[in-house]
C-alpha cells in the first residue's frame, strides 16, 4: 500500500494518542473529518493499522524493572522457544536479530527478585543455549 505524507502524519499522531478524536486528528492534519475517517478506514482495510494499543503511564512504567535478554537458541528450536516465550506474560516484546544472539526479549517485572526469576526461567527453556541480560535504566526516546 502506498502511503502519503498525510498518512504518515496520521499514523504518527495515533502513535502519540490512539484515542485522539477524529475531529482533533482532522484539525491537526488540516483535513476534513470525512477525509481523515476515510484515510483511517483505508489504512485499516490495507492492514497498515491492525489495532490500537495502550500506552502505559510514565509512573506505572517507572515502577517496573525492565531488561533486554539476548538469547542464543539451538538450531531448529526457534518455533518452540518463541511459543514458550509468548506464554510468559512478562515478555513484552520479542525480536529476531542477527549476530551472535538469535533473539532479544524485552521483559518487565515489579522487582529485581522477580526479574531474576524470569531471566532464570528463560535460560532454562528447552532450546535456549545462552542468555545475556541488561537492565534498562531509562528510556530516552519512545515512539
Amino acid at each position: 500500500m502506498q502511503l502519503t505524507d498525510k498518512d504518515r502524519e496520521l499514523i504518527s499522531l495515533l502513535g502519540e494518542n490512539a484515542r485522539m478524536p477524529v475531529a482533533t486528528l482532522a484539525r491537526r492534519l488540516g483535513l476534513s473529518r470525512t477525509t481523515v475517517q476515510a484515510r483511517l478506514e483505508r489504512l485499516e482495510e490495507g492492514q497498515v493499522i491492525t489495532g490500537y494499543g495502550v500506552r502505559l503511564s510514565d509512573s506505572y512504567v517507572r515502577d517496573l524493572i525492565r531488561a533486554h535478554v539476548l538469547i542464543t537458541i539451538a538450531p531448529k528450536s526457534l518455533s518452540a522457544v518463541t511459543n514458550e516465550l509468548a506464554a510468559i506474560r512478562e515478555v513484552t516484546a520479542l525480536h529476531s536479530v542477527n549476530g551472535p544472539y538469535d533473539l532479544i526479549a524485552i521483559i518487565a517485572a515489579p522487582s529485581i527478585a522477580e526479574l531474576d526469576r524470569l531471566i532464570d526461567r528463560i535460560g532454562e527453556l528447552a532450546g535456549v543455549e545462552r542468555t545475556l541480560s541488561s537492565i534498562i535504566l531509562s528510556t530516552r526516546i519512545s515512539r
